[in-house]
């Protein structure tokens, strides 16, 4: 494998530097030491430079999700209750519904998808909010958080939304 190939594989392996890349706001030396490539250092960070000159700009345009709502008392039922209610969330037999539970959910319906709800999680995880659940298909976005964290949840979401 050469040197470009290791150093290409090696950022695949840590999403924030890919993501940094491609926004322009790496130093380059200072991540090539911090990769795990059996090479010269100063080879590793023109490897960097030269990757990230291929890459897009990683800016998103806005996503103009329709509306975005919160439903409160949600929490986590069994496959049979699952079935009887509207559940918000369902993955691998566990199910996320209203009336379960003491939970908020944030629901954003529109043209979202898996981009959107990594910005969500980390905006929320930057702001410490614990995550009880997430999912996302091309039309709607579920974020499950604690009752008290619903309307700190609601305005990350709307601001991912929007950037």
């Amino acid at each position: 494998m050469t040197v470009a190939e290791e150093t290409r594989a090696a950022v695949r392996e840590r999403p924030f530097l890919f993501d940094a890349l491609r926004a322009g706001v790496v130093n380059y030396a200072a991540a090539a030491a911090t990769l795990d490539v059996d090479a010269d250092p100063d080879a590793v960070a023109t490897a960097l430079r030269r990757f990230a000159a291929e890459l897009e700009d990683g800016t998103t345009p806005p996503v103009g999700a329709g509306r975005v709502t919160m439903e409160r008392r949600v929490g986590a039922v069994d496959d049979e209750a699952a079935e009887s209610s509207a559940a918000l969330i369902t993955v691998a037999g566990t199910a996320y519904a209203v009336g379960a539970g003491d939970a908020t959910a944030v629901v954003a319906r529109g043209e979202v998808g898996p981009d959107v709800l990594e910005r969500v999680l980390g905006r929320l995880r930057a702001v410490d909010t614990i995550v009880e659940a997430a999912a996302v298909t091309s039309s709607a976005l579920v974020v499950v958080v604690g009752r008290r964290a619903g309307a700190d949840a609601l305005r990350v979401v709307e601001a991912a939304l929007e950037e």
